[in-house]
């Protein structure tokens, strides 16, 4: 026998000896009488909220790991998952010390108050995690792959995602890829690039795009500074807005973003925009301008359209403010400003001007997103609200 066939033989053994050994280690390590009882304790002394578990097995296709079923994190309301896969490093194994290479989560549910409850918890729990390691990678995977993983919020609107997160040396991501498959932002695709301490943003949604950089830098309080910069180009308004559809048109906008926050859970509260914005054909249904300003009556139902609708938006936490807003079409145009509270109700004056006319009617926005209405503003119709 040849000299290099021997030296292939023995490398193919060996490789067969080592597949052994990890699988035979894997089994023993799931396989314990009382595994599954040690591994929900273990979990709910490490999330702070108690854990059950279902079945535990290994599995070896497509890859080695350990398979956990119906597991059910007790936070109100609970959250649920299907299955998780952890998936091991070999040499951990081998060695005694089971270390994550990947963690994949299967067909979840996550409603928004249960994740912002296990998030408090977490934060209760972080002390006890430093001490017991200085190493904040230690149980970190360093790849997360969601399948059929659900966002609930807080208004019951879900959003069901795919996505793969690949992580670096840090508790921070290298790569992120985000597919929407069900929900209100459904057929949307998503994907952050890490350059340095920037990560790039591509986004396709409603026909058009999402593009820019964001960065994440530690700051010496222990919080977290969020900074970003994105250009909006040609998107569908109601792609963004669903399952709201008020407005509808092309938008293209350009948006800077900043937030300071020290736990995940604040971000959303903590987070301000400023955009500039035109949306081209745009159509505001729900009021028509033109009969509110006609009959000096309320209006509600109906649509008004515009060739072009530029203004400013200003984001605090849910809280929305548009102003300079510039509308104009050929039957009509408007300027004015708009307020959005975090309940979705619409408080604001336009000046319309109807084509022909030499002065504008100011006009009250009220309602909510998905049912507006406007009323001249200022005025007393005999007869029907009395007289002054």
């Amino acid at each position: 026998m040849h000299a290099r066939s021997k030296w292939a033989i023995g490398v193919i053994g060996a490789v067969v000896v080592l597949g052994g050994a990890a699988v035979t280690a894997l089994a023993q390590w799931a396989d314990s009488a009382d595994f599954r009882l040690r591994a929900q304790l273990a979990a709910s002394q490490a999330l702070g909220v108690p854990v059950s578990l279902g079945d535990i097995e290994v599995t070896l296709w497509p890859a080695m790991g350990v398979a956990v079923r119906d597991v059910r994190i007790h936070t109100r309301p609970a959250l649920t998952l299907a299955q998780i896969d952890a998936r091991p490093k070999w040499s951990s194994l081998l060695l005694g010390r089971p270390a994550l290479d990947a963690l994949v989560v299967r067909q979840a549910v996550l409603p928004q108050q249960g994740i912002l409850a296990m998030l408090a918890a977490l934060q209760k729990q972080a002390p006890k995690a430093a001490a017991k390691s200085s190493d904040p990678m230690a149980g970190m995977p360093r790849r997360i792959e969601l399948d059929q993983v659900t966002w609930v919020d807080a208004s019951r609107q879900r959003l069901t995602v795919n996505a793969e997160i690949e992580f670096g040396s840090e508790l921070l991501p290298e790569t992120a890829k985000v597919d929407v498959v069900g929900g209100r932002y459904v057929g949307a695709k998503a994907r952050l690039d890490r350059e340095g301490d920037v990560w790039q943003l591509h986004a396709d949604i409603g026909g058009g795009t999402l593009s820019g950089p964001l960065r994440l830098q530690a700051q010496r309080n222990g919080g977290w500074r969020l900074a970003g910069d994105v250009t909006t180009d040609k998107v569908e308004v109601a792609a963004l807005t669903a399952p709201s559809r008020s407005l509808t048109g092309r938008l293209d906008a350009r948006t800077s973003l900043a937030a300071d926050f020290k736990e995940p859970g604040a971000l959303v509260d903590a987070l301000r925009t400023q955009t500039r914005f035109t949306v081209r054909r745009a159509v505001l249904h729900g009021i028509d301008l033109a009969t509110a300003v006609h009959t000096l009556g309320i209006s509600r139902g109906g649509e008004t359209a515009f060739d072009t609708l530029t203004g400013q938006v200003t984001t605090q936490g849910k809280a929305v403010q548009l102003s300079n807003l510039v509308a104009n079409s050929g039957s009509l145009s408007a300027t004015g400003q708009v307020a959005l509270s975090p309940e979705r109700a619409l408080n604001g004056r336009v000046n319309v001007t109807l084509a022909g006319g030499t002065f504008g009617v100011p006009v009250n926005v009220s309602g909510t997103m998905d049912t507006p209405s406007a009323s001249p503003a200022g005025l007393t119709l005999p007869g029907l609200f009395g007289s002054r």
